[in-house]
């Protein structure tokens, strides 16, 4: 549906966490009203809607799920986090985080009370999952094979993050572990096989957030499986429940990872 110059600039104020809801919405608008574009006027009258108390409420359902386009065929996809979208939506369902939020608000549930996921398929990150409640990273870790290296600088060259060095006398490439973000380029750059996958998963980070005291999510230790990710997600959301009180972010009440960890 095509929008108006004003219609995007006004849409570009919205916060980016609910600005791809509020986007449906407005078409919706639209297309009820019989129209097959989106001005100014659309977004200043569901605007109105929107921000009032009831119009608010009706629209949260408690939680959000958002993930990055790695699964449209983005080149930077690390590890698909599509499977995770789906189950994690399983457990948010089953938490029923909307009744407890409801339960336990005084003023009405509001859209930054929710409950946030970010998956995102590598380090890019572009989902920001370093600033909700919950991110999830795919990643690869590297290592070295059998094969023996020519020393063609491959891995090297293609290493964003400076992780990754060539022995000379060894004749063979040096990772360093502290500096990979785990995208597994280096493996897909490496001709010889020298490189290989030594392991498959996903990275958590837990209690990130934005606002007037915003901080940067905690990561747990390691690369996690589907199951272990799950097992996370899920403590989580029991943890939220149990210590959250009058809307508390998940962030607030978070002070250690071990605290939520299997």
């Amino acid at each position: 549906m095509k929008w108006s110059a004003q219609a995007e600039t006004a849409i570009k104020n919205v916060p980016f966490f609910i600005r791809t809801k509020v986007r449906k919405k407005v078409e919706a608008h639209a297309q009820n009203r019989g129209k097959n574009g989106v001005d100014i006027g659309d977004v200043t009258s569901l605007k109105k809607e929107f921000l009032s108390r009831e119009g608010m409420e009706k629209e949260v359902k408690g939680y959000d799920i958002s993930a990055c386009f790695g699964g449209k065929g983005c080149p930077n996809t690390t590890n698909s986090c599509a499977e995770l979208v789906v189950e994690i939506q399983a457990l948010m369902e089953k938490a029923d985080i909307l009744s407890f939020l409801k339960a336990n608000v005084r003023g009405g549930v509001k859209f930054h009370h929710e409950f946030r996921v970010c998956l995102s398929d590598c380090p890019n990150a572009c989902s920001r999952p370093q600033i909700v409640d919950i991110g999830i990273i795919g990643a690869v870790r590297p290592g070295r094979g059998e094969q023996g290296c020519t020393l063609c600088s491959a891995c090297v060259d293609t290493c964003p993050d400076g992780a990754i060095c060539l022995d000379q006398i060894e004749e063979q490439p040096i990772i360093d572990q502290a500096l990979c973000l785990l995208c597994g380029k280096c493996i897909t750059a490496c001709p010889t096989g020298t490189i290989q996958e030594k392991e498959r998963g996903f990275r958590v980070l837990l209690g990130g957030r934005l606002g007037r005291h915003p901080r940067l999510a905690m990561e747990v230790p390691g690369i996690q499986s589907s199951p272990q990710v799950l097992a996370i997600v899920e403590n989580c959301l029991n943890f939220y429940k149990t210590h959250s009180k009058n809307g508390q972010r998940f962030s607030k009440i978070l002070t250690s990872v071990d605290q939520v960890l299997p």
